[in-house]
């Protein structure tokens, strides 16, 4: 009587669902029609999924619908601008069109992978101020200081957004489309250059080189310039002597001009 005491089912939560003891369920063996042991380790709810993070964020900025007249009608379709990014200095876009939201989605997700950009970045700012155009859009960017934050329209937002750039200013100056902006934002990214990498940087550290190295020969000619002029005042010395020692002539008194009278 104990045994099947335990085997009974009995009442778990208030809905009446009527469950075994884990003791119970343990030593209890499902089997096949054919009589055999079926192995239970195999069982969905007793495999844990395996959840990786996410190497890159994506994030759907616009979606439009098209049309397309052909001869039987308008054909409808839908646009999906998408960008794509690792919150680091990795960001890209995709554009495409699908019979449907989700299609058009996907197709944009992977062409925005496949045209990753990577950037250079000073701190969490940009490296310079920078101004792109593509097509009508005219984009302005510059570089901000720590707590300024990102000060820019939806679109260049969305995708500083998917960046690890905290602070920038910026500006659209041209048209109002998000995709054509969208192409602009990238190419600013694009363009940035390092500081190390700035043409007055390496400028001004090699040319305090390049001036010692010229100095040498220069003063060498300097000093060549002055013992030629020294040479050619002393060779002039004597000859000013002699003329100073001869006796200046006597000028001629100078005849007085006699009017002539005229004659009628």
């Amino acid at each position: 009587m104990p045994e099947a005491e335990n085997k009974a089912p009995r009442v778990i939560n208030k809905s009446g669902t009527l469950k075994m003891e884990d003791k119970v369920a343990e030593t209890k063996q499902t089997r096949d029609i054919a009589g055999r042991k079926m192995d239970r380790r195999n069982r969905r709810d007793r495999v844990k999924a395996d959840v990786a993070p996410k190497e890159f964020d994506e994030l759907t900025i616009a979606v439009d619908r098209v049309s397309r007249t052909v001869a039987g009608g308008r054909r409808m379709r839908f646009k999906a601008l998408v960008a794509i990014g690792n919150h680091k200095n990795k960001v890209g876009i995709g554009v495409a069109k699908g019979n449907d939201v989700t299609t058009a989605v996907a197709k944009a997700t992977s062409k925005a992978k496949k045209s990753m950009v990577t950037f250079n970045m000073d701190g969490e700012t940009i490296c310079h101020e920078t101004r792109t155009k593509v097509t009508g859009a005219d984009v302005l960017m510059k570089p901000a200081a720590p707590g300024t934050g990102i000060i820019a329209g939806g679109t260049v937002r969305s995708i500083m957004g998917l960046t690890g750039v905290k602070n920038l200013i910026s500006k659209s100056l041209g048209s109002t489309n998000k995709v054509n902006i969208a192409y602009a934002v990238i190419e600013g990214l694009r363009a940035q250059v390092p500081r190390s990498e700035w043409t007055g940087a390496k400028a001004g550290a090699k040319a305090p080189k390049a001036e010692k190295a010229v100095k040498a020969p220069k003063a060498e000619a300097k000093a060549e310039t002055k013992a030629e002029k020294a040479e050619v005042k002393a060779a002039k010395a004597p000859a000013k002597k002699a003329e100073a020692k001869k006796p200046a002539a006597k000028k001629a008194p100078a005849k007085k001009a006699t009017a002539k009278k005229e004659t009628k």
